[in-house]
């Protein structure tokens, strides 16, 4: 496995792990109490910011772990790690772009900005899954 595609599924897990914990702490706030009275803004930043850390660590002890071994493919990159790279970050460019516009309406509407938030949150999440499932499918399958 190179280096990309070790990227790709690490933050590919990182990021369904981050997800799934914010989505279970903000269902736990809300069967106590009313949507727009849970504390959604601490938990929202612990996990973008946990995962942002967890993935940086999760990254630098498998390329120890494979450096150790092989230094060569510790960091080894060629043109097919960029183009799906470029593939992957297109595919998240549009997930992103529709969160976008989706948080463009809400602002219209007026909606709480718990909503505004957690569809821009979702919006990076789906886009982050998505895009390394797609790299994670290239690496797999080969890109078409």
């Amino acid at each position: 496995m190179v280096f990309e595609e070790r990227n790709a599924w690490t933050g590919l897990v990182v990021s369904v792990i981050a997800i799934t914990t914010y989505v279970v702490i903000m269902l736990q706030q809300a069967a106590t109490r009313p949507v727009g009275d849970i504390d959604w803004l601490p938990p929202m930043l612990w996990t973008i910011g946990g995962g942002i850390v967890v993935t940086i660590l999760v990254t630098i002890v498998w390329g120890i772990a494979i450096g150790v071994r092989d230094r060569e493919a510790a960091t080894a990159s060629d043109i097919r790690d960029r183009d799906i790279s470029r593939m992957g970050g297109r595919v998240e460019q549009a997930f992103l772009v529709i969160a976008g516009l989706a948080v463009i309406a809400l602002c219209a509407v007026g909606a709480d900005l718990f909503w505004v938030a957690n569809t821009m949150f979702a919006g990076f999440a789906v886009s982050a899954v998505i895009g390394s499932v797609a790299r994670v499918v290239a690496y797999r399958r080969g890109l078409v």
